[in-house]
């Protein structure tokens, strides 16, 4: 039996029910969709995908529990299609006695192959098994359709400082070790910031500034403390990787900030710890929709190629096609343009409103539409000098609403020009 001074912190802490467990309400909350899971039984097969250090491990572990189902974990990192074979083969010789089919979890699924998903997906689809993945990467990229389409997807968010503070004054209250020190913690804010959301990571922290208390010793926890213990215990710090989104961060806004130094740094230092390549692609995938967007469209071409070709030729030579397109970013005029005007239409969109499309706007395929007025006095804007004729294609009583707004650059410049002659109803 483990002495309880040789388990990590994070471990001795972990939640054994969801009353114990912090964050993610709009999950396992009051009437949230995951507690009326756990009090009806009927449980289907999900993945939780979110950052590092939320609870997707411990969620899955106290819904096993729960329902009294056995729980099999896999590592997408370490188990092959072998593994899961032999999960599968327990798990239909004890049928006759399970309370239902066994819960097989696994870890960063966004890892395994093709074959090993398309394994697994038999097993999901006659029960066999209920499946719960845990990733970090967005599983519409990572995981097959037909293994997706049978999985909700529940997206959980990194902690708020509410509730990094409640584990902290659990963790101080609760666990054993540290009970019996004299600590008080006079400033908490660099315990959250270096936490970065993540439950793990904090109690990590936590632990390295508090393991070399003398007996009687008190130790008054500050900011300044904080800082200076993790820069002692880097190596501890950033075990596993945890810096990974710090890091991944840095790079994404050096891009944004117009530094090709910065962004070339950054990703060097993902590169040489292991990062896959294909995340780095990716990221600048969206970076380029986002942040440079119409101020230069050809960036998304290349970073699409890029994506591509570190797909085809991988390490070590995909480091140059990826230092070219980080540069490229870098050094591109920015615009978020496209992306704030998504947002403003999407939260009007999430108000409520859903407008009836004006019929002028609507399809005519039958005869009976027709008569109805659908597609009457529609305007064919080829039909007119320019391409273009002045008609309405807001709703009733939207016009006039205005969601795009050119950037400040040369390309948007051109844009916010035709939009003035077109367009004066939008005020550009």
């Amino acid at each position: 039996m483990l002495n309880s001074n040789n388990i990590p912190l994070p471990e001795r802490m972990r939640p054994k029910n969801l009353d114990q467990y912090v964050g993610q309400e709009h999950l396992v909350g009051e009437k949230a969709i995951l507690r009326r899971m756990l009090e009806t039984g009927n449980i289907s097969s999900f993945i939780l995908w979110g950052p590092p250090g939320v609870g997707k491990t411990t969620l899955a572990q106290i819904i096993a529990t729960k329902l009294d189902r056995e729980f099999y974990t896999l590592s997408a990192i370490s188990s092959g299609v072998k593994d899961m074979r032999e999960i599968f083969d327990k798990a239909k010789s004890n049928s006759l006695f399970a309370k239902g089919s066994p819960i097989l979890f696994i870890d960063e699924i966004h890892r395994f192959s093709k074959a090993q998903q398309d394994a697994l997906l038999g097993a999901v689809e006659t029960g066999t098994v209920t499946l719960i993945g845990a990733t970090t990467e967005n599983p519409s990229f990572e995981v097959i359709t037909p293994l997706l389409s049978r999985c909700q997807v529940y997206v959980l968010k990194s902690l708020g400082v509410k509730d990094l503070d409640r584990l902290l004054t659990r963790a101080l209250a609760e666990d054993p070790l540290l009970r019996e020190k004299n600590i008080e913690v006079a400033e908490k804010d660099a315990l959250f910031r270096y936490s970065s959301g993540d439950a793990r990571k904090l109690l990590n922290i936590l632990e390295i500034i508090t393991s070399d208390i003398s007996e009687g010793e008190k130790l008054v926890i500050t900011d300044k403390l904080v800082a200076e213990r993790l820069q002692e215990n880097i190596a501890i710090y950033d075990k596993n990787g945890e810096q990974h989104y710090d890091i991944i961060s840095a790079f994404i806004k050096s891009m944004r900030g117009s530094d090709p130094n910065g962004a070339i740094y950054w990703m060097a230092r993902m590169l040489d710890g292991g990062e896959d390549p294909l995340f780095i692609a990716r990221r600048m995938l969206i970076l380029a929709s986002e942040d440079v967007g119409l101020a230069n469209p050809n960036a998304l071409l290349l970073a699409q190629a890029t994506f591509e070709t570190v797909h085809k030729i991988g390490m070590p030579e995909a480091r140059i096609p990826l230092a070219e397109c980080a540069i490229y970013l870098a050094t591109s005029p920015k615009s978020n343009s496209a992306y704030m005007a998504i947002n403003e239409a999407l939260e009007m969109v999430h108000k409520g409103d859903n407008s009836p499309v004006p019929l002028h706007l609507r399809n005519a395929p039958t005869s009976l539409m027709e008569e109805l007025g659908y597609a009457k006095d529609y305007k064919y804007a080829h039909s007119y000098e320019g391409n273009f004729v002045d008609q309405e294609f807001l709703p009733e009583g939207k016009s006039g609403t205005k969601f795009y707004e050119p950037g400040d650059n040369a390309k948007e410049r051109e844009i916010r020009a035709r939009l003035q002659k077109n367009w004066k109803k939008y005020g550009y």
